[in-house]
């Protein structure tokens, strides 16, 4: 696999996690969106102007979850580079142990009836903490690709660039950014598309799918330097 197929992989497996996690929280959680603060802001600023809505204190939360798994992930980055480590492979890691805790507490939480409830409120907080350090990796580490999680400049960016070329004013460099744009996008709504049908047929067990994505994308990268010294030595 060349370098632009595994650019196109990562970023569009990411989009998929992010997209698919984002919509199960939400579903599950009462509206909570686990990768989108901008959306919890508006569901915050809706509910105070209308008392008969329910409790928010979840969404209030998910702000500092988020912030926290932010710059948890910076300086646990930051801890790894220092030493020459697998900042990538640790990184994914330090998210499926998130996300798993974000799973296991949803299934304990079940049936969910209360979003004050503790498994409910720690379930929703790791879920937050997990992809606020996905956010972290996507910045720190995944500069070079789309954003994987903030899909509202993705698609500005890919409209722009496909009028360009509809209007003959690209170039190559365009057309290959228009794509690189694009490949998240559409693997961010199917990924939603699926969270939807898996958790109403399995509940939080659906968010399995995004676990073992992580855990394929951990052992990947740990593997990395392992072939690049065997490439090495042939």
């Amino acid at each position: 696999m060349n370098a632009a197929q595994r650019n196109r992989l990562q970023s569009s497996s990411l989009a998929f996690l992010a997209g698919y996690v984002d919509t199960l929280g939400f579903i599950a959680l009462f509206g909570l969106f686990t990768a989108h603060v901008t959306g919890n802001f508006i569901l915050i600023g809706a509910a105070l102007a209308d008392s008969s809505q329910m409790s928010i204190l979840l969404k209030f939360l998910a702000f500092p979850a988020f912030v926290i798994g932010v710059a948890g992930a910076r300086l646990y980055i930051a801890a790894i580079q220092r030493r020459n480590g697998a900042a990538l492979a640790w990184s994914f890691l330090l998210q499926l142990i998130l996300l798993t805790g974000f799973m296991a507490c949803g299934i304990a939480a079940t049936p969910v009836q209360s979003p004050t409830s503790g498994w409910v409120m720690a379930s929703g907080l790791l879920g937050t903490a997990a992809m606020g350090v996905h956010s972290a990796i996507s910045r720190l580490l995944l500069a070079h690709l789309a954003p994987t999680s903030l899909m509202t400049g993705n698609v500005t960016q890919v409209v722009i660039d496909t009028v360009d070329v509809l209007r003959g004013g690209a170039d190559g460099a365009t057309t290959e950014r228009c794509f690189k744009f694009l490949w998240p996008v559409l693997s961010f709504g199917i990924g939603a598309i699926a969270a939807a049908f898996a958790y109403h047929a399995f509940g939080f067990a659906g968010l399995l799918v995004p676990v073992a994505m992580l855990v394929v994308m951990v052992w990947n990268e740990f593997r990395q330097p392992q072939a690049a010294a065997g490439a090495a030595a042939k």
